[in-house]
């Protein structure tokens, strides 16, 4: 929820969103490309690149690059999954969420809530329902410590990876689930 204060009063409206956003490398948009040449200086992009906060980027989940398509895959007969498949799968993990969450009860303070989907679980939902195998605990462990992550991205990539686990029809979160998790953290552009 999101509440607004003014003078005159507050109000408060229900906010739950996915957002969706892109971002150029860098003021020309082709820093790191491999054909065209950024024509931009070191400290522009670095300056273009720390306008997002830290803070900020911690708090979105996914974060992907987009290359450059070259002309042999857009020119391409091959087909990739429908996006009928897509949904299937989609709708499939979503369903074992449900079931997964549907006699749950919780209490936060003196507020009801209720989790619906993995985005929503907090941290006791996390610990319930995001538990690693040996091999995933090491992992989460190795990339605490290189990438120097804060207990926010650690508990988002733990719901991320139990996401991807139900797309893929595991009850468990094995270990490559965990590391596609973590491949989608931010990425430091420069260097």
């Amino acid at each position: 929820m999101v509440t607004i204060s003014r003078a005159q009063g507050s109000l408060t409206f229900s906010a739950n969103f996915q957002l969706i956003s892109t971002t150029n490398p860098c003021p020309c948009g082709w820093y790191n490309d491999p054909i065209k040449p950024c024509i931009c200086a070191p400290s522009a992009v670095t300056k273009y690149q720390k306008r997002l906060s830290g803070p900020l980027l911690d708090r979105i989940d996914i974060h992907i690059e987009v290359p450059r398509v070259n002309y042999e895959k857009l020119s391409s007969d091959r087909l990739g999954e429908t996006s009928w498949v897509i949904r299937q799968r989609v709708e499939a993990a979503r369903q074992r969420q449900r079931e997964r969450f549907a006699n749950l009860e919780h209490t936060d303070g003196s507020k009801e809530y209720s989790v619906v989907c993995n985005a929503d679980m907090r941290i006791g939902e996390i610990r319930q329902f995001c538990q690693l195998q040996d091999e995933g605990r090491s992992l989460m462990r190795a990339a605490m410590s290189q990438l120097q992550l804060s207990a926010r991205a650690y508990h988002r990539i733990l719901k991320l990876a139990r996401t991807i686990a139900d797309l893929a029809g595991s009850e468990e979160i094995q270990s490559s689930h965990l590391g596609e998790a973590l491949q989608y953290r931010p990425k430091l552009m420069l260097g």
